[in-house]
């Protein structure tokens, strides 16, 4: 069972949400020195993610986005900062102007 569980509905079709996933890639590459890997898929794309002590995987499709992961035994305290971190960042990204723009 994942230690983070985050989902959230938007509007943006498969192609603004690909923009928007890309996007938090970029940003949790460049500030927390994640390992990510983005495959596109018919309906569905999977980012993974990686660094020492955490890992796990975000589900793109026209409609949704949900992020899971796995936090190891140094991280899993601070699982609720955390958490409400990643969310912050993931909701401004989908409230911003053309599918998102902006990084917290």
């Amino acid at each position: 069972m994942p230690d983070i569980h985050i989902e959230r509905n938007h509007t943006l079709g498969i192609a603004g949400a690909r923009e928007v996933a890309r996007q938090w890639v970029q940003q949790v590459e460049e500030d927390y020195g994640l390992e990510c890997t983005y495959t596109e898929g018919k309906t569905c794309d999977v980012a993974q993610f990686s660094r020492p002590g955490i890992d796990g995987t975000v589900e793109v499709t026209a409609s949704t986005f949900k992020l899971e992961a796995t936090l190891g035994f140094l991280f899993s305290s601070f699982s609720e900062q955390i958490e409400q971190k990643i969310s912050r960042n993931l909701d401004e990204l989908l409230d911003a102007p053309n599918g998102g723009t902006r990084f917290a």
